[in-house]
């Protein structure tokens, strides 16, 4: 990683997070396409495809569909932190060719439910070994043959497939042959997709997370209406509406988002793997999924030992604990994620006598005149302060306009790390007017979260707005702990550079007197 004074370089390993969370902006669908080559299996996990938006949000559902929404039961599936089908998948896995295990799926306290050490397990031991036969992938057996030849021939994407694929097993019930791990997944999964708008913009207003979440969701929906018109409708004896619908579909992205893994050594294919999605995550461990061609089977590499008893952890990847929220539905205690960030969104005055200039340079190198950047404890990335030096660019700097937009953008190899010492001092202050305002909508939400109105005549209801806000203080007081520290060095650096200046000019000002 390359540190300069407070910045970062988005280039740098620590750049992963931030091209990761870039990914959820892109959308899940393309247009369907007669021409196969047209589409392409990201590399990236998720692994989202790109399509025109389509033009359907939340904020048009009705609270009253929202809560219906909520409130309606998947008829499949379990309790999140139910163990009635733990033995039955475990049995069934052993059954069909998963190999003795040296963990069991038990309660814990990280995670409800996970996988536990049966003996002792040393560091550096592959542990797993869940052979390709009991993996989901786009191109795993449809039950019925028919449904799955339908979605193959419009190319659909892996995400939407494999989304498609679990809803038309999952209402198969006993007649799947992936019954018992359908059983065994949650009901209704821990993810923002299950929040309501009302609960989006009552606890998550300070957070840059609310926006990703309403995109994710507003995704989800583009994705399930696209499939509808250009499909499911013309095959409704393939996809009748009472299986197909926005609910299943939502639990299905909630199944993929918290679950779908990316195997490196299987050309990068995603995959839902069972039992190895039973463990759970850990900021302190540094081991992921992948496929061992030697063993032919799904396995990881431990990086610590374990004892007995001891719930054994993988890594879910560099994620903030805003990712993990969304995707989720957790957020980690404060201080033990070292890859946390909180987004700083940067804007350029319309009201600049250059804004035309600048917003077409911006354009020209994929920006917009509105910008988010990751800021992490440790600093900022070198593309934000570029994008600084260009919002508070003065006309004479017209022609170094396009330089500072280039060195902004993450799509350019151009050079990062520029410095304009003329406005510098103005960049500072403009970053740190807009950490200060950020920090100020995450006091204020701190402030008012005890007077979060909780009067609902359900338990259930009390039960889970209280979890909900519990998760969204967790959020905010990580990410303002970041903000916090952003300001610190920024007032920090603003007081070294005025002092210098100051005494710049003291010992001009001597000179003067000197002279005279």
């Amino acid at each position: 990683m390359r540190l300069q004074l407070g910045s970062f370089s988005v280039s740098a390993s620590i750049g992963a997070m931030a091209e990761a969370s870039r990914t959820f902006y892109t959308t899940l669908i393309p247009r369907f396409s007669q021409n196969p080559s047209e589409l392409c299996r990201s590399s990236t996990s998720p692994a989202i495809l790109r399509r025109n938006p389509i033009r359907c949000s939340i904020s048009t559902t009705s609270n009253e569909s929202t809560r219906t929404m909520v409130n309606q039961k998947i008829p499949w599936g379990c309790d999140v932190d139910s163990l009635e089908n733990a033995s039955a998948l475990q049995k069934w896995l052993s059954e069909s060719g998963l190999p003795p295990q040296k963990m069991a799926i038990e309660r814990v306290e990280v995670g409800e439910r996970g996988l536990v050490a049966l003996k002792n397990i040393r560091k550096g031991e592959n542990l797993l070994f869940v052979p390709p036969s009991l993996v989901i992938t786009a191109d795993s057996e449809w039950s019925c043959p028919e449904a799955g030849e339908v979605l193959k021939r419009n190319f659909v994407p892996d995400w939407p497939l494999i989304a498609t694929y679990l809803i038309s097993e999952a209402s198969l019930m006993k007649s799947s042959r992936w019954s018992n791990y359908i059983s065994a997944l949650p009901r209704q999964p821990y993810s923002l997709l299950y929040w309501t708008r009302s609960e989006l913009d009552t606890y998550l207003v300070a957070s840059q997370i609310r926006e990703r979440a309403i995109e994710r969701i507003t995704d989800v929906t583009g994705t399930y209406n696209d499939l509808r018109l250009k499909i499911f409708s013309k095959y409704p004896h393939l996809f009748p509406d009472k299986v197909f619908n926005m609910e299943t579909f939502k639990w299905s992205f909630g199944i993929l988002f918290s679950r779908l893994v990316r195997l490196p050594s299987m050309d990068g294919r995603v995959a839902l793997v069972p039992w190895a999605d039973m463990l759970n995550h850990s900021c302190e461990v540094d081991t992921f999924l992948d496929y061992d061609r030697v063993s032919k089977g799904v396995v990881f590499t431990t990086d610590r030992p374990y004892q007995p008893g001891e719930q054994v952890f993988i890594s879910y990847g560099k994620k903030s604990n805003g990712e993990l929220l969304l995707s989720y539905g957790f957020v980690p205690k404060e201080g033990t994620n070292p890859s946390d960030s909180v987004e700083l969104s940067l804007s350029v005055n319309k009201s600049d006598i250059c804004y035309k200039e600048k917003l077409e340079v911006l354009r020209k190198n994929g920006l917009s005149p509105s910008q988010r950047f990751p800021l992490q404890i440790t600093g900022w990335p070198l593309e934000l302060m570029a994008y600084a030096y260009l919002a508070v660019a003065p006309p004479n700097m017209s022609r170094l306009f396009e330089e500072m937009a280039a060195a902004a953008s993450n799509k350019t190899t151009s050079k990062k790390d520029i410095r304009y010492p003329e406005i510098e001092e103005q960049a500072l202050q403009f970053i740190l007017d807009s950490c200060e305002s950020s920090i100020s909508k995450y006091t204020k939400f701190l402030q008012e979260s005890g007077s979060v109105d909780l009067d609902v005549t359900s338990p259930k209801q009390i039960n889970r707005k209280l979890f909900l806000k519990q998760l969204a203080v967790d959020l905010c007081t990580s990410e303002r702990r970041i903000l916090f520290r952003t300001q610190y060095i920024l007032r920090r650096r603003l007081r070294s550079l005025r002092a210098g200046e100051l005494r710049a000019l003291r010992i001009f000002e001597g000179f003067g007197k000197l002279f005279k």
